[in-house]
């Protein structure tokens, strides 16, 4: 996802930077579950420097990739507003290393859910055969850790519709979601000040 540069929070136009560890999403279905997908190529850097000579994923990006796709499926349920962070890994087994070629299949359901926090079960296959099962709780933080948004509204937006989540998502009733008034009003603030 995005992740702001240190130093940088005071100032809302800062500088992000960039882990992406899903590619687009497959499956979701709100306040449920998420199914994202995640496809290994050589050209990815920790495959050359996680181990030199025997490139494979590392299982901590899988693991990222999981909290991703998680934390976007309990994020939406406020409209991106809520500030959602990985707290806990629980569990995290892992079958046999993903390598270039493989196409990681992660699905994230969300089993439990509380005012600071909620549990997700996760499993990662690759062809149809499970590589990893994970078990991940994630914080949902209060005013308390201050009031600073993690993300600018009109880059998660960029971000999400890359995903394609507003293409897959739809509540259990099958209806399509809409993308946040407040995701709009800020890529449209922009677009407008920086008009040619």
């Amino acid at each position: 996802m995005l992740a702001r540069i240190e130093g940088h929070l005071a100032n809302p136009e800062s500088i992000f930077m960039r882990w992406f560890w899903i590619d687009r999403f497959e499956k979701f279905i709100v306040g449920k579950e998420a199914v994202s997908i995640k496809n290994i190529t050589l050209a990815e850097e920790p495959l050359d420097d996680y181990l030199p000579g025997h490139p494979h994923y590392p299982h901590s990006l899988i693991v990222e990739g999981m909290a991703q796709t998680g934390g976007l499926l309990l994020s939406q349920m406020e409209q991106f507003l809520q500030r959602v962070v990985l707290a806990k890994v629980a569990k995290a087994d892992f079958f046999f290393v993903a390598k270039p070629g493989d196409q990681l299949r992660l699905t994230a359901k969300l089993v439990g859910l509380q005012a600071e926090g909620a549990l997700i079960e996760g499993i990662v296959e690759v062809d149809g055969k499970r590589q990893a099962e994970m078990e991940l709780t994630f914080a949902i933080l209060d005013e308390s850790f201050g009031k600073q948004p993690f993300f600018i509204p009109r880059d998660l937006l960029r971000v999400l519709r890359a995903m394609c989540l507003f293409e897959i998502a739809r509540t259990e009733d099958g209806e399509r979601i809409t993308v946040p008034q407040h995701m709009l009003d800020d890529e449209n603030s922009y677009l407008a000040a920086n008009a040619i």
